[in-house]
Order: structure tokens, then sequence, then C-alpha cells
């Protein structure tokens, strides 16, 4: 007995229990059907299962002799190891309707970048050889003349993301320096990254200037110092000022910083290489436009807009660029042979726009037609309405996506979703269950239903979606 069930008193009837629940190394030999786990996982799960049956006995929970078999036991300790040998970084079906889904790994990989990341996953790579001249080379120039041909920038750096990208080059450029940015682009994205914070571990002197909706060109002018180095423009991403607003054009603070011999940098967040405004969605400025404008360097994220691995991209001017290579810190922040895979597959889709919008995951989301929508929306219904009457009553209704990502921020994209009213459930309680499935489902829910935005289900997932939803109303509440 334990120590536990020496301190109280225990009847005859639990102690004829106790006794019961079988040995570690007796149940070991049982455990057949789960032989392909490996021996540590599975005696970890034997004792973890066998202590669960101890507590439950102890704590007065119905059990009878026959429960404690190998019969009744085997079945819970495969659920056991199955969980503890699936993996942690799982698949699911993303039925939000947020397409740059930060929680749920952003942008989708275009099949071209997918098929480039298995091929030099499992074969050796140039990743640092240049194969012209038989010696030693750099990463970097497997995407640097791309992103110039692609955007007109000059020169072009890679690290791991954008938050990486603006520390970079604030610590490179303007170190012990001062750096004048409008108050209301002061702005914290996801995850607690806050501009000013990022500027304060670079080493700059952030100089506010301006109010939180109405910056002019004289209020940067005025703040100019000695000590001044870079006029920064932040691009608010996830945050929008309306009403009685005003903020400085771009091209107006590159003149501004030309007059005065100062760098311009422009943050861009969510930086896109195309105008995706012909398909509804709101004008933001493209890297390509940004670089036009005269700015030193811009920075902008590869997973978002862009619709690419994990990445901070750095472009701008020759001389500029090469001072943030310099950095030693760019090292501690350098892409991998994955990143770069991936990223040069993409940006080489980019180079007709037609086949980018067609290729790439989250432009093709983010363009694509209600009708197709409202389709996906149909298969669905007609593959589960019938079965799930009445435990659950289906319909569609017009909803609104979302980009995500911190872009486009008060823009929804007309969509169709299925809505589900469970009659045997609570709405939370489907919820849960669809997240704890073998294949997660993550809906929304509003006004008391789950809904499911057909935007961001692929095609090839509304089966799957389906059988989860049967499965998942066929067991009992």
């Amino acid at each position: 007995m334990t120590k536990k069930e020496n301190s109280i008193q225990i009847s005859p009837k639990t102690q004829k229990l106790l006794r019961a629940i079988p040995k570690v190394d007796e149940f070991f030999d049982w455990a057949d059907p789960c032989a392909g786990a490996p021996p540590r996982i599975l005696k970890s799960e034997i004792r973890a299962l066998l202590a669960a049956e101890r507590e439950a006995i102890l704590a007065g929970e119905k059990r009878t002799p026959s429960d404690l078999s190998k019969e009744k036991l085997l079945p819970g300790l495969e659920k056991r190891v199955a969980r503890r040998l699936e993996s942690n970084f799982r698949t699911v079906i993303n039925a939000t309707g947020v397409v740059v889904h930060t929680n749920l790994g952003r942008s989708l990989l275009p099949e071209k970048a997918m098929a480039s990341i298995q091929q030099v996953g499992s074969r050796y790579a140039n990743l640092e050889f240049n194969l012209a001249t038989g010696k030693r080379g750099s990463r970097y120039q497997l995407v640097e003349e791309l992103l110039c041909e692609l955007t007109g920038a000059e020169a072009a750096l890679v690290v791991n993301n954008n938050a990486a990208a603006v520390l970079l080059v604030l610590e490179t450029l303007a170190q012990d320096k001062e750096v004048i940015v409008s108050r209301g682009q002061l702005v914290e994205i996801g995850g607690s990254f806050r501009i000013p914070d990022v500027m304060a571990k670079s080493g700059a002197r952030m100089i506010e200037v301006g109010a939180t909706n109405r910056t002019h060109l004289y209020d940067y002018e005025q703040a100019i110092t000695p000590q001044s180095a870079m006029l920064l423009k932040v691009h608010t991403s996830n945050f929008r000022v309306i009403g009685f607003t005003s903020e400085v054009e771009l091209p107006d603070l590159v003149s501004l910083g030309k007059e005065h011999g100062l760098l311009v940098m422009e943050d861009l967040g969510s930086g896109s290489l195309l105008d995706l405004s012909a398909y509804g969605l709101p004008r933001e400025p493209t890297v390509g436009e940004v670089v036009k404008a005269g700015v030193d360097v811009v920075t902008f994220s590869g997973d978002k807009l862009l619709g690419g691995p994990q990445a901070g991209l750095v472009l701008g001017k020759k001389k500029i660029i090469e001072l943030v290579k310099k950095n030693p810190l760019n090292r501690a922040l350098r892409i991998d042979k994955f990143t770069l895979a991936g990223l040069e597959a993409v940006l080489r889709l980019y180079y007709d726009d037609k086949q980018a919008l067609a290729a790439v995951p989250t432009l093709k989301m983010m363009t694509m037609p209600l009708k197709r929508i409202s389709s996906r929306a149909a298969r669905l219904v007609r593959r589960i309405k019938k079965e799930l009457a009445p435990r659950c009553e289906v319909t569609t209704m017009a909803v609104d996506s979302r980009v995500g990502g911190g872009a486009m921020p008060e823009h929804g994209m007309a969509s169709r979703a299925v809505v589900l009213a469970p009659a045997d459930r609570s709405v939370n309680e489907l919820e849960q269950q669809l997240r704890d499935a073998p294949l997660p489902v993550i809906g929304r829910i509003e006004d008391n239903y789950l809904l499911l935005d057909m935007r961001t289900v692929d095609d090839g997932e509304i089966a799957q979606l389906a059988a989860c939803l049967l499965t998942v109303f066929a067991e009992k509440i």
C-alpha cells in the first residue's frame, strides 16, 4: 500500500479492489496491441493508467474486479499510448475564415515551394557554395536577385522574421542615435511585439512626434536635431485610427530626409508584391511602390500577404543593405535552407501575376469568388445534413472572412459558412469535440451557432470535414 492508503481508513471491499489492480510488469506482458510503442512510453502509460484506477477506487468511484481485467484495461491503455505517440505539431482544418491565421501557421505554401523544401531537405544543396567559382558563397544570394528584380530594390537581405528585420536595421543604422516616428504608428502587433520596445532593444532613441490621430510634415522637421539618424514610417497593420486623421505621405518623408541628410525607413509589416485592389480588397502600397518612392530601407514579412514561409525581408539601397549584412547580429537572425527553398519557389511565382494569384494559396483564398465558396458550403451540407438530423440543424449563411496576419483589419471579404446548431449538446461542447478530433477542426462561435467558413476550407478537405462531423455526432454525450 502507498503512504496515502495507510493514512486513511480503507474498507475490506476497497482493499480487495486495490489488490486486484495488476502489477506494472504483468500489464506490460499483456500489452501486445501496443507492441509498436517504445517500452519507455508503454511502461509510463501503464503506470499512469494504474495510478488513475487506484485514485478512482480510493475516491469511491464504482469499480468491480472485472473492471480491472486485461480485457477492460487494455483499450484504455491503447488510447493513452496513441495519444502519447501523436505528434504535438499537427495539421488542422481551418474553418475560421481567417486566411493568414497567426495561430494556425499563417500562410500555406504553394506546391512548388513544398517540393523545393522536400528536395533540399533530403539532399545536399548549394546553401553556401558558389557553383560557378567552386568557393564559399552566400546564402542570401540565392534570393537577393529575385527580390531586386521583383521590387526594383538595389539590394536585399532575408532574416527569420519581420521583427528581427526591424531590430537588425535599427541596431545597424541608428544605435545611440535618434529615430523620429509618428505617435500614431507606435503599434503593438501580435505576441506583444511593440515598436517602442524593439527600438529600445536596438539602442536607438525614439522621438515621438505629432498626435495619435494627426501628424504633419512640420512635426518631423521640428524634431530633427544633430543626433537624428532616421525618419521611420510604420504600417499600422491591425490597427486603424479613423475620423479626424492625417499622416505624412512617404514621398514627402523621403524629400525631408534628403533635405536633412537622414535615412528613411518604412516597416510595411504585411508587405505585398501585388496590387490586390482590383479584387475588391483595400488599396495597399506594394513593396515596389515603396522602393520607388526612394526609401533607404523597407522591411516586411514573408509569411503574410507575400504567401511564403516565415521570414523578414530587408530591401533598399545597396550601401545601406551592405551595412546591415555586416552586422554580427545578422548571423543570429539568419534563415535556414528550408526557408530559403520555400521563399525562392514562392518568389519565382511572382514573375507572372496570374500565376501567383492561381498558385499562392494566400492570394488564391483572398481573391476567391463567392460563387466558388458557396459551392463548397453546398457540398458539405449535402454530405452531412441528412445524417445529422435531428441531432443538429445544418444551414448556410452569408458571413465575412478576414485577411488576418495584421493586414486590412477593417475589411471583410464576403463568404459563405455552414452553420451548425446542435440539439443534443451545447455549441461549446461541439466546438471542443471538433478541436479534440484526430484531424482537429477549428471554427468560430457566433450567436450560439458554430460557423464553418468555407473560404479557408480547401476542396480536398470537405470529405475529411464531413467525416469528422459525422464521427463526432455518432458519439454519445
